[in-house]
């Protein structure tokens, strides 16, 4: 779960300097540099197979390790601590990241899926920022990823901090920094994906 999450932190870096780019206000002309970029650039693709199967897996992980948690415990407690023994974002992270999936499937079939087929048929790709123009002046859109993005800075509050804990670096010497670090990432990368949908359906672009 600790490497795999790390992997898709990565990959959140990557995936926000690119969506940042439309701030420029240049009409869409960086933002499409650097997804045409990232569209074509063969190790870029490579790794993208990497990805889906990182995905992939650290949904399968969370999902067993809920269910292997639930089934440990032959019945439910009598009384309920609730956050005083954790906080209910730690105690949600299978719900947090089912929401989080449904988010991505919008994604995926918005976005990336038309994409990469019309890559695949023509050869050439779509104009992203403009069907993110006409995509995003829809406001069931705009909410999920608003529930998207909310689900995302919960899950990395808890998910940041853990992953490095698991891999050792919890000890006193370094937990206040990677906490610090990691709450900020958790506000920072969610605000500046759904500052995009928002853009685009408030005219801001």
């Amino acid at each position: 779960m600790s490497l795999t999450g790390i992997f898709l932190i990565v990959f959140l870096v990557v995936h926000c300097y690119v969506n940042a780019q439309i701030f420029y206000f240049d009409g869409g002309v960086r933002f499409l540099e650097a997804a045409h970029f990232m569209g074509t650039n063969l190790l870029i693709r490579t790794t993208e197979i990497g990805l889906f199967a990182f995905l992939i897996l650290h949904m399968v992980q969370g999902l067993s390790l809920a269910f292997k948690n639930r089934s440990r415990r032959s019945q439910k407690y009598a009384v309920s601590a609730g956050s005083a023994t954790s906080p209910w974002y730690s105690r949600s992270m299978a719900l947090l990241g089912t929401l989080i999936l449904l988010f991505l499937v919008l994604h995926l079939y918005k976005f990336w899926g038309p994409n990469r087929l019309n890559q695949l048929t023509t050869g050439e790709e779509l104009n992203l920022y403009t069907a993110m123009k006409e995509e995003f002046q829809m406001a069931w859109v705009v909410a999920v990823y608003f529930l998207g993005c909310f689900s995302l800075a919960w899950h990395l509050v808890h998910g940041f901090y853990s992953a490095f804990q698991t891999l050792g670096f919890g000890n006193s010497r370094y937990k206040g920094m990677i906490k610090s670090v990691g709450i900020g990432f958790s506000i920072v990368v969610p605000i500046i994906f759904f500052m995009m949908p928002l853009a685009f359906f408030m005219h801001w672009l």
